[in-house]
């Protein structure tokens, strides 16, 4: 450990203060998830997730693995921001005291800033807890230099770092991730494993800090209305926002209670939101969504954490990938040529990555190429061809590669022949798409839950409530239930 350098042991004290924070919070937040579900089946609702998730929230495993997505994001952000602080503060400012106070004032800004929708326990903790623990730590194991100028080695060890960051940051785009995710990860076997666990876990995390309008399922009581014959145009309005009226319960996201023709909404005991019942009946998609704004505690957070996953995991990958070639160059070089061999070896890393993923992108595609790049050797560029079919929303069963596609061995480009199928009129594909919902990979069955939805067949609501009720896989479900909504669905009432 004394060969490791002091910026990645800060680092991995920082994730395990992160891990041990997001496991508790997201342990939490499935209990909280937990009673909820079991109100809403009670009820006579279809639950989604359904009752084998169900029996999964109170383990550890789900709580663990899925604190990992905040550990690797949140985590990874504050720690880095933290040892940056630390190293200005030792290397540059040259640990003057006074000049600690810009520090502490921008940590109790942040602070502020995170808790001004309303103070929340757990977020306050990563930001006190992660900062003051990493930076301590940072300035306990940073080698003797307070006072020194920059060195030349130093110096040199960013360049990688922002030539790096320069050119991914060219390849920014909406279709980023699955791109990524697709030629970087699906492509392997070593990254089909990395993808397969994010979708088994990435779920439970995203229920800690969605707001009411992101979530699936909204639980509300309606107090005793003097009008009785409201009530049934209430209930309606709430469930076609799948908010589903549950009796005493005290444990609901929404309490309506109505006093001289106005409807208080309330939230833990506080009304958050007026309007009139006529206001209400008239636009309930917009009221439920003011109300879901008033009573979101994560807007902060969330975007704290995307920049983090978007930003953070990276450098942090670069820190710890980093840290593995110069303790292993140290073993054969001086500790200055086996740091700077270090940083060429991370740099020509990420130039290999970025090379396969802009191999993987091929040459445009015209229209007029589409029938030939569908019948290509390559699956990179059978699956370029596919994405174009499904923008211009052409039907792709009319191409003749169409049914070589349907049994190929690529995940991606079974994931793109679905989504295409989203805009066929094909008499056949109805029944291929059905098939599709017994692919091997959950990327491929939530697609083609997506398609039936696009497709607007309202035939397989039956076969898709089935599906909901038996599948393993919370992911799949989720795109299920989206499915069921856009082809007008809805809850029935409670029991």
């Amino acid at each position: 450990m004394n060969r490791c350098p002091y910026a990645a042991k800060a680092l991995i004290l920082g994730l395990l203060v992160a891990q041990v924070l997001a496991t508790v919070q997201v342990y939490l937040s499935n209990a909280e998830l937990f009673h909820t579900l079991s109100a809403v089946k009670e009820a006579g609702y279809l639950v989604v997730p359904n009752e084998t998730i169900m029996s999964r929230l109170h383990e550890f495993g789900p709580a663990f693995f899925g604190g990992l997505f905040f550990t690797f994001s949140v985590g990874a952000g504050l720690s880095l921001l933290s040892l940056s602080a630390a190293w200005l503060w030792d290397r540059l400012l040259i640990r003057n005291k006074p000049s600690l106070t810009l520090f502490l004032m921008l940590w109790i800004a942040w602070l502020l800033v995170a808790n001004l929708p309303g103070f929340c326990l757990m977020v306050t903790l990563y930001f006190v807890a992660i900062p003051l623990v990493v930076f301590l730590a940072a300035l306990r194991w940073m080698p003797h230099g307070v006072g020194e100028r920059l060195s030349l080695p130093t110096l040199v060890h960013l360049v990688p770092v922002l030539l790096l960051a320069l050119l991914w940051t060219s390849q920014m785009d909406a279709g980023l991730f699955l791109a990524v995710r697709d030629k970087l990860f699906l492509s392997n076997a070593p990254g089909r494993q990395i993808n397969d666990f994010y979708y088994k876990y990435t779920l439970y995390p995203a229920e800690v800090f969605k707001s009411l309008d992101q979530k699936i399922l909204k639980t509300c009581h309606i107090d005793h209305l003097s009008e009785e014959s409201f009530l049934p145009h209430i209930e309606r309005a709430l469930l076609n926002n799948d908010y589903l009226p549950l009796q005493g319960d005290p444990r609901v996201d929404m309490t309506i209670a109505v006093r001289d023709n106005m409807l208080l909404l309330g939230n833990t005991g506080k009304t958050i939101l007026q309007a009139t019942l006529e206001e209400f009946l008239a636009a309930p998609g917009a009221t439920v969504k003011k109300f879901s704004q008033k009573t979101d505690r994560y807007p902060f957070f969330r975007l704290f954490t995307y920049y983090s996953l978007l930003i953070g995991l990276p450098l942090i990958l670069y820190v710890f990938l980093y840290t593995l070639f110069r303790l292993v160059l140290c073993f054969f070089l001086d500790e200055r040529a086996s740091s700077m061999s270090a940083s060429i070896l991370c740099f020509l890393a990420g130039i290999s990555l970025l090379v396969l993923f802009q191999h993987g992108k091929g040459a445009e595609i015209k229209v007029e190429e589409l029938a030939e790049a569908l019948e290509s050797e390559r699956w990179q560029r059978r699956v370029a061809a596919l994405k174009i079919v499904r923008q211009k929303g052409m039907d792709v069963a009319d191409f003749p590669a169409y049914q070589t596609i349907r049994s190929s061995l690529h995940i991606a480009e079974r994931y793109w022949l679905v989504n295409a199928l989203g805009a066929s009129r094909h008499p056949g594909t109805y029944e291929d798409i059905l098939a599709f919902l017994d692919d091997p990979h959950p990327n491929v069955v939530c697609m083609a839950f997506h398609a039936l939805g696009q497709r607007g067949e309202t035939r397989a609501v039956d076969e898709i409530i089935k599906r909901i009720e038996t599948s393993d896989h919370w992911y799949e479900q989720w795109y299920a239930y989206k499915s069921l909504r856009s082809l007008g669905w809805k809850q029935r009432k409670s029991r």
